[in-house]
Parts: C-alpha cells; structure tokens; sequence
C-alpha cells in the first residue's frame, strides 16, 4: 500500500509540473504594467470615496443643520403664534362675555326705565 501511495504522489506531482508549464506567465513589463494599473485604480477609487464623503459632511453640516433649525424656528413660531391667538380667543370671549353682561344690564335698566314710564302715564292718566 504505501508504494502504491508512493507512486499516486509521484504522478499528482508529476501532473502538477505539467500544469505549471502550461500556465502563461507575464512578463516582467506585463507585470509593471498591471501593478500600476491595480494602484492608480484603487487610488482613484479612495479619492473618489474621500470626495463624497467630505461633500456629504459637508451638506450635513450646512444644509441641513441649518433646514433643521429653520423648521425648529417655525415650530417656535407657530407654537408662540398659537400660543397668542389662544390668549386672545380667551380675552375675546372674556370680552363678549363682560359685553353682552353690560348689554343686558343696558336693556334691563331700560326695561326698567320704560316700565316706570308706562306706569307714571298710567298714573297719570288715571288721576285725570
């Protein structure tokens, strides 16, 4: 058995030298050649990649930082608006309130007034 392992060996090493010659090595300008390439390529790529990312933190931080704060500011705005026309409302009806007490305060007098008239003609007519 191990001659035969011996043997089955020898010729896997035999079919890999067989291989080896058969593959087609660059030259050493071939060689240069592609070394060069693969570097600038991958250089080309971390420029471009360092590019974006220096754009990106770049609108990140101008625009918007800045779209943030405005729709903050206008939150504020509106809230400081709502605010107000609540306080408003509040004094309008406070308002309408104390106008329509005073109203039927003026219309009971004159009720009153108009009832005295009529009574003090009656009267008056009554002692004629």
């Amino acid at each position: 058995m191990a001659k035969e392992e011996n043997k089955k060996n020898k010729n896997e090493f035999k079919n890999f030298k067989l291989e080896l010659k058969k593959v087609v090595w660059p030259t050493p300008k071939q060689l240069a050649n592609n070394t060069v390439a693969v570097i600038a390529i991958v250089l080309l790529t971390a420029v471009i990649v360092f590019g974006l990312d220096f754009v990106f933190e770049k609108a990140n931080e101008y625009g918007i930082e800045k779209i943030k704060t405005s729709v903050e500011s206008k939150k504020e705005e509106n809230n400081t608006n709502s605010e107000e026309e609540l306080e408003n409302s509040k004094e309008n009806v406070e308002g309408n309130s104390t106008n329509e007490e005073e109203s039927s305060n003026t219309q009971s007098e004159n009720n009153i007034e108009s009832t005295e008239q009529t009574e003090n003609a009656n009267s008056e007519g009554n002692q004629q």
